[in-house]
């Protein structure tokens, strides 16, 4: 996900279709879906209307691809922990939360993206919409399958106690309702992993 400070540096230096995908990620996040054009794109990208539209047939599919692209980040997260912790679910679990809690800053002010389009999208034909369920379809099975590995007990049920807090802990932190979210995410998280019996490692 692209850090909103990095663009004057690179924007120039972008094929044209990442450099929409860029510029579009940055509206987005900054100023909603809906209330961004095309041509606000073509001006923060440095380019035309129509160059975007020679990559992208219409804007909703350019929301598509930026979505795309936000999930694969998230799925990417699922691959890491699962190198760097193989054959240890707990941790893996673990590792999911604190990539989620370490997050949290950038999630204050700019929000959770899946969280922000969702409610921009209520028409679940949306291609985007479609991308955002899809993604979170994927999430769920992959995490119900590391928390059944774990030997946690009920493993759907499970996943869906751990979704609940790393997707609460995100619209916390944006409307600022509780205090050290993250620090409470991980101890929640640990105990839902210590149900299999095994203490889980201290978060970092």
């Amino acid at each position: 996900m692209t850090s909103p400070d990095r663009r004057p540096s690179r924007v120039a230096k972008l094929p044209p279709r990442e450099r929409i995908l860029d510029a579009a990620e940055e509206l987005f996040q900054s100023e909603g879906i809906r209330r961004v054009g095309v041509q606000a794109i073509a001006e923060k990208a440095e380019t035309t209307k129509m160059a975007i539209y020679r990559h992208f047939e219409t804007k909703d599919e350019l929301v598509a691809e930026w979505l795309r692209i936000v999930a694969a980040d998230y799925q990417a997260a699922f691959d890491r922990v699962e190198a760097e912790h193989p054959g240890r679910p707990g941790e893996q679990i673990l590792g999911l939360a604190r990539f989620i809690a370490e997050g949290l800053p950038a999630v204050s002010h700019r929000g959770c993206p899946f969280i922000n389009s969702i409610a921009e999208l209520p028409d679940r034909a949306h291609p985007a919409r479609q991308v955002i369920e899809q993604h979170k379809e994927r999430q769920t099975r992959r995490l119900v399958d590391m928390c059944a590995r774990a030997g946690l007990p009920d493993p759907e049920q499970t996943a869906a106690e751990i979704t609940f807090v790393l997707e609460g802990a995100q619209v916390s932190k944006q409307n600022g309702s509780i205090d050290r979210t993250g620090e409470r995410l991980m101890r929640i998280v640990e105990g839902i992993v210590n149900r299999a019996g095994t203490p889980a490692p201290a978060a970092r």
